[in-house]
């Protein structure tokens, strides 16, 4: 359990949130939403105890494991898939212990935490990490590739796949779709609804959160609210608590105005004058209700195109890759004005080439690309946010579009995308990446282009954004072609799909359900293949893992037989003893000595029988335990 007590945090001298109080208990999963800033990210410091609150207190149960994805990956060597299995902390202990017992030699030791590695599945873990990784989307022959080989997207994809190992009590995720495709999406929106711990949740698709989530904690207006039901429900309550808050506001106004009406006309009057005071600490006293505030910041549409030629862009037999690799081949496609088109397919199988192609930023290793000659194409991909000039303001890019636009319209059309007063003047390199993505999506909008071409124009975006741009992309009337891993952008502004998959571009027959139903379709067909492979196993890797499991059952087998043996001497030495007690003439006055030293002997013999049959019998049962395991 979660206890927030009368929370508040700022951010220097700007409050966040106060006077937050909500619980969240155990195995709900929660959504966190609210504008880039609002406090979001610093609740989940609250909670790691990278952070204090300024007021109030925050509790939870001591002894929680909590996961939460690394913002930063070491350059290391390391496999990937051994990065992977670091994030089961309990597993990488057992590991070292095991591995200081084996040189200690000491079998009892090893025996105990090989028994307690497959009580935590450990011996399954490996296989569980490459699991997590090929549903992020990495092949299998990258599992074993070093980290400092993978790019900063992918490191972040293994940063995500260490949380998802670890075995948590509450798993935090901040944005976690952001360098994701949709398959992954997918595949990772199932993982968490299985997820049997208390997920924590950020993130700004709304379709994501409306599959996972239990609970909405929103953030606005500096307050932090908790709602049940997932993102949908929260919208209708929110707008209904709002419509609500707008009615009691105005009812309030109204009064204030009857109110001051009467100050007004009668404080003069000394028969009145009392009354009048009285009215006066009434307005002080009350307390004044906020209008609603449900207008989005961003208010903008595509202008209309200019010249809209028939087909914009064409292209003919194309082989799509770089160098000697060829990720796709004879390629065609046709594009006119009005088609708004939507790429489906897997992590590498060529949609970004493909778009950058069409954008003439790739040229086709074979066939011919034709454009129109008043094509004017509009292309968005997240490498173009780091072509921003740093140091240069919002309104000096667009100034560079447009020299001759007065400042005055380009202040105002900035407006639209929440870059309004001192903002437009400061420099690019301190904004977000969500601010960076606004404005080269301004910029964009501004060349009036008759044809966009959008690789994931969502990543950084807040769900007020993404909506504003959904609502606009619906209007626009040149043509679009799109990838994306929001599902709720893809549904609103696409109408049909193309599905870039085992090296070809080819018409898609369904909608995204139909997609995700195809995904697992393919999915159980790979599994099958590899379980076939498995039943195929030669005698000799059947031979290889009974002798492993020989060898992991090793120390209790030592254990076992040096128990047996002991228990074999002593009780060959007691029927010596016993054999001997029954001589007559040991019993002689003259034998008395003797035969009291072999009394004594006996029952040292007895007593040590006693105690290594206890040994065997407990050796035993730990090897019939194991076994059992397996």
């Amino acid at each position: 359990m979660l206890n927030f007590n009368k929370i508040a945090l700022r951010r220097g001298a700007r409050v966040l949130f106060s006077n937050a109080s909500f619980i969240i208990h155990k195995g709900q999963k929660v959504g966190f939403t609210g504008a880039n800033g609002a406090g979001k990210s610093s609740l989940f410091a609250l909670i790691r105890t990278e952070l204090h609150s300024d007021e109030g207190d925050f509790s939870m149960p001591p002894g929680l494991e909590i996961a939460h994805v690394a913002q930063e990956t070491p350059a290391v060597p390391r496999s990937a898939i051994d990065y992977v299995m670091d994030g089961d902390k309990e597993l990488r202990r057992l590991q070292q212990e095991l591995s200081l017992a084996e040189t200690a030699h000491d079998g009892l030791k090893q025996a105990e935490l090989h028994a307690a590695l497959e009580t935590i599945g450990g011996y399954a873990a490996q296989s569980k990490a490459a699991r997590l990784m090929n549903g992020l989307g990495f092949m299998a022959e990258q599992e074993h590739n070093p980290v400092n080989a993978f790019s900063g997207g992918w490191r972040m994809r293994l940063n995500l796949a260490q949380a998802l190992m670890c075995r948590s009590d509450v798993l935090m995720l901040d944005e976690p779709t952001n360098h994701l495709d949709l398959d992954a999406v997918i595949w990772l929106q199932d993982w968490l609804c299985k997820y049997d711990g208390t997920l924590l949740l950020i993130s700004h698709d709304r379709d994501f959160l409306d599959t996972i989530t239990s609970h909405i904690v929103h953030i606005e207006q500096n307050k932090a609210d908790i709602y049940t039901g997932n993102y949908s429900a929260f919208e209708k309550m929110r707008a209904e608590k709002l419509a609500q808050q707008q009615a009691a506001y105005l009812k309030q106004q109204r009064e204030i105005v009857h109110i001051q009406s009467f100050v007004d006309r009668f404080k003069a009057k000394a028969t009145k004058a009392r009354q009048a005071q009285s009215r006066i600490k009434a307005l002080e006293r009350m307390e004044i209700i906020a209008m609603a505030h449900v207008d989005s910041p961003f208010d903008f549409s595509f202008p209309a195109p200019g010249r809209m030629p028939n087909p914009l862009l064409q292209l003919e037999e194309a082989a799509i890759g770089y160098g000697q690799a060829t990720i796709i081949k004879n390629a065609n496609l046709s594009i006119s004005p009005g088609d708004r088109i939507g790429l489906l397919g897997s992590n590498g199988t060529g949609k970004s080439s493909l778009i950058k192609v069409l954008a003439g930023e790739l040229p086709p290793l074979l066939g011919t690309l034709l454009e129109a000659e008043a094509l004017n194409a509009g292309y968005f991909a997240q490498h173009q946010l780091e072509q921003l000039r740093l140091e240069e303001s919002p309104l000096w890019h667009l100034q560079k579009l447009d020299p001759t636009a007065t400042e005055k319209e380009l202040r105002n059309f900035l407006g639209g995308f929440d870059f309004r007063g001192d903002k437009v003047l400061e420099p690019v390199k301190p904004f977000s990446g969500g601010e960076k993505a606004r404005l080269v999506l301004a910029l964009l909008v501004y060349k009036n282009p008759n044809l966009l071409l959008l690789d994931e124009p969502t990543n950084h975006l807040d769900l007020e954004m993404r909506q504003a741009l959904s609502v606009a992309l619906q209007d626009y009337e040149g043509a679009i072609v799109l990838i994306s891993h929001d599902r709720h952008l893809l549904r609103t502004v696409t109408d049909r799909f193309l599905l870039v998959a085992d090296g070809k571009v080819q018409p898609f027959d369904g909608d995204l359900d139909d997609y995700r139903n195809w995904l697992g379709e393919r999915k159980r067909a790979e599994d099958k293949t590899q379980d076939e492979a498995v039943a195929v196993l030669s005698r000799k890797e059947q031979r290889k893992l009974d002798a492993e499991h020989r060898q992991k059952h090793k120390p209790l087998l030592d254990a076992l037989k040096k128990a047996e043996q002991a228990v074999e001497l002593y009780h060959n030495e007691q029927r010596r003893l016993e054999t001997e007690l029954t001589d007559p003439a040991l019993y002689a006055e003259s034998k008395k000595d003797h035969l009291k030293q072999l009394l004594v002997r006996k029952a040292e013999i007895d007593k040590a029988l006693d105690a290594a049959e206890a040994d065997w019998m407990e050796a035993e049962e730990r090897l019939t335990a194991a076994k059992d395991v397996l």
